[in-house]
């Protein structure tokens, strides 16, 4: 078990019944949190809430926004919608945010932006992917730090020029960005002549892909995309290792670019490809110093490295922290319009990315790159500009 769950218990106690900040009423400008803090999908959930708690505390610390301080009210949904709805309505009616930020898989996401937009609250989400959000629904008020095509176009272009690989597997998690990764990614490799014979669906929390790999081996796959999360991979993984699949490389998306995923699985996780958008040492040209004080202030104050998730939430924060400075900076109070109109107008370099929203509240130039573990460490081998070593290819598994 992974040493974060033991503590979600008493952690998520003192976050919800206790105040971040110690502020005499009246002086704070709240804002709002909600996250999988408990639940199958804690471990993601608690990552952004450190990054997001980290960039407050980071503001308060030099003295808050024009003088006044911010008061971060952190929820827990248990990974559930329901309760994400709950917590959102909370937080809006009783607590009076001037804007919600958070939430890990759009299965949180979408219902939380919805309470948002109909109260004309800004929404900030740390981790969102499903295209429909901003697409499909009008939302003015909602905007997301990550988009899917930020990772299906670098990783199918690593797969179709780099692997240059025949015959690819794709197993995928039944939630909606898993849903909608898989249907994009299998899109493009088809269209440069890939062939994908084996493309499932498992549901959260699955235990055994056995099958899966038996087909795979049948099958004479080169490479296998899986489309799971941290929990899913250490178990896929380790199965995978137990037998000959045959496999030439092992990518995922989600879960393995971890410092605790190397950690996990040692030796086993030698060889296997991710994605991430940031880690220690992987950083936006231009922001080297700014990552690198970052990793050390988030050492220094909860003992442990910051990973692609924690940047995620951190990401999210300063564009809400630095839309409530402008509109604070001009003296208008803290409402939704005026939040909302200075985030539409932002446009900051950030270790994660440069963030600038288009029209419909996508970042505009989120980009993930593709690492490797190699040797214990995460090596950046895709796009060619950024790459801090070559890939190792084919491997056998």
């Amino acid at each position: 078990m992974h040493p974060h769950c033991l503590l979600i218990p008493l952690l998520v106690f003192v976050f919800l019944f206790s105040s971040t900040l110690t502020l005499q009423a009246g002086e704070a400008v709240k804002i709002g949190e909600i996250n999988p803090l408990s639940g199958y999908l804690a471990k993601h959930g608690w990552e952004i809430h450190q990054g997001i708690r980290y960039a407050v505390e980071e503001v308060n610390e030099r003295g808050g926004l024009a003088g006044r301080r911010i008061e971060l009210l952190s929820r827990d949904d248990r990974s559930s919608p329901e309760i994400a709805v709950n917590r959102a309505r909370e937080l809006i009616y009783q607590e009076k945010v001037a804007g919600l930020l958070g939430g890990y898989v759009d299965s949180l996401v979408g219902p939380i932006s919805q309470v948002a937009a109909r109260h004309r609250v800004p929404y900030v989400a740390s981790a969102s992917l499903q295209s429909a959000l901003t697409r499909q629904w009008k939302n003015p008020y909602f905007f997301r730090v990550s988009k899917l095509e930020g990772i299906v176009e670098p990783l199918s272009r690593f797969i179709i020029n780099d692997l240059q690989a025949k015959r690819v597997a794709l197993l995928y998690m039944a939630t909606p960005g898993s849903t909608e990764f898989a249907d994009s990614i299998a899109a493009r490799l088809k269209s440069a002549g890939v062939d994908l014979p084996i493309v499932e669906k498992f549901r959260p929390g699955a235990r055994d892909f056995s099958v899966s790999l038996i087909k795979i081996k049948e099958a004479d796959i080169d490479v296998l995309i899986s489309g799971g999360f941290f929990p899913d991979n250490l178990i896929l993984v380790r199965q995978m290792r137990e037998r000959d699949t045959g496999l030439k490389a092992f990518v995922a998306p989600w879960g393995v670019a971890y410092p605790s995923f190397i950690k996990e699985m040692g030796a086993a996780s030698e060889g296997l490809l991710g994605t991430c958008a940031w880690n220690p040492g992987v950083t936006m040209p231009g922001t080297e110093k700014e990552s690198q004080a970052l990793v050390e202030g988030f050492r220094r104050k909860f003992g442990e490295e910051p990973n692609t998730t924690t940047m995620h939430g951190y990401t999210s924060a300063r564009a809400l922290l630095a839309a409530l400075a402008r509109v604070l900076q001009k003296g208008e109070p803290p409402g939704g319009p005026a939040i909302r109109r200075e985030l539409a107008a932002l446009d900051l370099l950030l270790p994660m990315e440069r963030l600038k929203f288009d029209a419909f509240g996508d970042p505009l130039y989120y980009r993930q790159v593709v690492v490797q573990i190699q040797q214990g460490k995460m090596v950046v081998v895709h796009p060619p500009e950024r790459a801090t070593g070559k890939v190792m290819y084919p491997l056998s598994f």
